[in-house]
Order: C-alpha cells, then structure tokens, then sequence
C-alpha cells in the first residue's frame, strides 16, 4: 500500500484511525478544537445568505429614522407657535379631514415644532395591523397631510417597508422564518470564531505583512473578534420577538414572574358602560380627551404620550409614555371615562427586572435607546457582518486547490472528544435546540446528512485523514 500526498493543509496523518486524544489538563480541551472549526465553517457556509439579507436590511433600517425625518418633514414638523390648542379641537380637525375609520389613538405634539398624531384604525385601504396617521399642527389645527404608520414607533412608509423586508422580506409570517433562522445561528457562528481565533498562536492572528489566505484569515478574525459582542447581543435580542424561540422566551419569562406587565383598563364599578361612546368611533368618550390628558399629566406623565380610546363601554381610557430613547419613559395610567378619575396606575420602574432587559434590549437593537449614536454602531456592526461574509467565502474560494474548491473540512472530529467533554456539550446542545428550534433542526439535519455522507465515503474506502490506493 502507498499513501498519495496530502492536499495543502490538509492534516497530515495517514492512519486509519484518529489519533487518541491526550486526557491530562487544557489538551484535553484540544480535540474540540477541529470541531468547531467544521462547525464554523458549515455553519457560516449555510447561513451565510440569511445573514447577508439581514446585514443589509437592518443597515438600511438602522439608517432609515434619519432618512423618514428627511423625507416626512412636512408632516412630522411645524412653524413654533404662540399657544397650542387644546387636544380635543386638534382630534376634531383631523376627524373633519378625514371621517372614516375609527379613532385608535392620540399621539399629542412631543415637542414645540412636532405636529399631533390622530391615528384611525379600520381605514380602506390601510393594511391591517397599521393605522392612518393625520398630522396636525397643534397651534393652527391644520391638518398637514395623511399617512401609514406601523408599530409602537411610528414607523412611515418608508420605515415600515425596510422593517418588513427586514424582519421577514415582505412574505409574512412564513417569511419571519429567515430572520429566526438568522438570530439562531449568529451567536453560534460568532461564538465559534472566537473559540478558533484565540485558540491560534499570537504570530498567527497578526495581519500586517501577510497576504493570500492567511491575510484574509486575519482580516476576518480581527473583525469577527472586535464585532462578537455585538452579534451575540443582536442574535439574543432578535430572538426575543422572533416566531418560535420567542415565544419560549415568552413562556419562560412568564414562569418565572417575569413578564411584561400592563395597567389594568377596567373601568371602576358603577360607572362602567355610563357616558360613554367608546365603540361609535366617535372622538370624545365621557368627560372627553382634554380632561383625560390633564389627569394624566396629574400623574406625572411627561411626553412623549399616547392616549387610547376605551376599547367598548366597560374599559377605561389608557395614556401611557411612548418614549423609547434614553431615559425611557413608560410609565402608563387608566382613566375612567365617566369621571376622569384615574383607576390604576404602572411605572416602568416596577416592572420586573426581565421585562425592563427585554425592553432595553429590543429598543437598543431597533436603533432607538440611544438615538444616532445607536443607529451609527448598528450600522456598523451590520458593515462588519457583510465583511465578514465576504471574507469567509473568500476563504473557501483561496482553500481550494484545482479541481478541489472550496475544499471542505474533514469529517470525524467529534471521534476524538472524549466522552466526558461531548455528552455534557451535546446535552447542553440538546436543551438549546429545544428552546431555539431554528438552531436544533438544522443542526440535526446536517449532524444527519453528515453521518450517512461519512458512512458512504467509508464504505467507498475513504478516510477521513487522507487517502489511501494501492
């Protein structure tokens, strides 16, 4: 028997069997280190795509508030003024230019120059789920234009399209799948990078004065190691809102007391279903919207406010903080439309320690929790991601020889893990894949593919650490 020459980097041993792990201190670790990196690569290799997408798009999304205040500020801005007038005379002109529909809420001007928001549900022609902004200017009563608006931010057209290509590329439900499949696996891919990069000798990971390969092995390491944090807070708090693993989050956050709570808008006893109109769709409910904003103000509710109308005759008017930037504001009350009296009261500081990280944690990732400076490290982070990807692929294009492109990793890593390293690390694997779905059937589909894949080059006579022909 002769043994043909190993590819370049390829391992080097020719025997049939894999060499036997040592078992004394840090060498023990060792063995992991092959499969990680098969890992890494067929992990960054797959999803890749998924990833590409969702760089881009959030990008774009990230850059999206400074360009709706571009291209909305007829409607969103106004000339500063003497006096505003009162809430419920801007209600009314906005409901004189535009009758149809329901009122859903009420969003008074935030600052000197920013126009009110009449929000109305039901409207044709408005998506389901969205609701038709009217902007009005709080000093005049003009009502100074008309347009969609999606989510607890306010997002215009503009914001709204980029978040739905983003969060599921305009396909719907089924199109959120590419997003979880995203979250799921960048902390995977990023974690295993790390496990790789430091796992390389010092003289290794330096990048000046390399080139081919090697330099854009230290490029892509470099970036990957600087960015990580971020992409392991992005893969974490994409999850919370995603379809499947959400709603685990959901469920465990609730089992633990956790949950995000809500005022109760219940109206109080004997004056439930009294002067009420809460379901004609008309604009004032009981003692009317001026005197439900002053109690809430009472309250020590400072704007950013949104004032919801009672949602049938024995539900209470509910005016909560819309303020989503640092400090957040979100502290809510209950009105009582037949008295305006306040029924019950919520502060964000009472919420419970998971709920307010969740809150940060989705602010901070949509971009809002600390203005500009969080949209530019967003859009960093996402240039970084692309980099990233480019790299990677660049890589598997400059590990290939010949006719071999793209060479992949050897198979047979997981052989040499001992026993008391890969059943913890493969119960711990299990449980994740449990609660993160879209990381537990890939996994286990590829773990599947590769076994029989591995199985059918055995029986053909190859192995994994090289080939053997007579």
């Amino acid at each position: 028997m002769t043994t043909a020459p190993s590819a370049p980097d390829a391992p080097s041993t020719t025997t049939d069997e894999p060499p036997q792990p040592s078992t004394s201190g840090p060498a023990r670790w060792a063995p992991l280190r092959p499969l990680v990196l098969r890992l890494h690569f067929y992990a960054g290799l797959l999803v890749a795509p998924f990833l590409l997408v969702a760089a881009l798009t959030g990008f774009l999304y990230a850059a999206s508030y400074q360009a709706e205040k571009f291209v909305y500020a007829h409607e969103l801005t106004v000339p500063v003024g003497d006096t505003a007038l009162p809430i419920s005379q801007q209600v009314a002109a906005a409901r004189k230019a535009h009758p149809e529909g329901t009122l859903a809420a009420v969003r008074p001007s935030p600052e000197a120059d920013a126009t009110t928001r009449v929000l109305l549900s039901g409207v044709k022609g408005v998506d389901a789920g969205h609701t038709l902004a009217v902007f009005v200017d709080p000093y005049t009563g003009k009502v100074r234009g008309s347009l969609e608006q999606y989510g607890s931010t306010g997002a215009l057209p503009l914001r709204t399209w980029i978040d739905e290509f983003h969060r599921d590329l305009q396909l719907g439900e089924n199109g959120r799948l590419y997003s979880e499949l995203a979250a799921s696996w960048l902390w995977v891919i990023a974690g295993g990078g790390l496990v790789l990069w430091f796992g390389r000798r010092r003289a290794q990971r330096k990048v000046r004065g390399t080139s081919g390969r090697r330099r854009t092995l230290g490029l892509h390491g470099t970036v990957g190691v600087w960015a990580a944090a971020g992409f392991f807070f992005l893969s974490a708090t994409g999850l919370t809102w995603s379809t499947y693993a959400g709603a685990n989050i959901d469920e465990l956050r609730t089992s633990l007391g956790q949950a995000t709570p809500s005022v109760s808008a219940a109206a109080a006893g004997e004056h439930a279903g009294h002067d009420s109109a809460a379901g004609t769709g008309g604009t004032e409910h009981g003692v009317g919207l001026d005197k439900i904003l002053a109690a809430a103000r009472a309250k020590g509710l400072g704007d950013p406010v949104e004032i919801v109308p009672p949602a049938d005759a024995s539900s209470t008017y509910v005016v909560k903080q819309v303020q989503r930037s640092w400090p957040e504001k979100q502290d809510s009350v209950a009105v009582d439309p037949a008295t305006g009296e306040v029924t019950d009261t919520l502060r964000f500081a009472d919420y419970p320690l998971l709920a307010k990280l969740t809150r940060w944690g989705i602010d901070a990732h949509t971009g809002v929790l600390f203005g500009l400076v969080n949209q530019i490290v967003l859009m960093a982070l996402a240039l970084s991601l692309v980099l990233l990807i480019v790299w990677g692929y660049r890589m598997w294009w400059q590990r290939g020889r010949a006719s071999a492109f793209g060479r992949p990793i050897p198979r047979g890593a997981w052989q040499q893990v001992p026993p008391q390293i890969l059943v913890p690390c493969m119960a711990v694997i299990a449980v994740l894949g449990y609660f993160v779905p879209l990381l537990g059937i890939p996994l286990a589909l590829f773990i599947a593919v590769d076994v029989v894949l591995g199985e059918i080059a055995h029986r053909r006579g190859q192995r994994t650490y090289g080939r053997q022909v007579a």
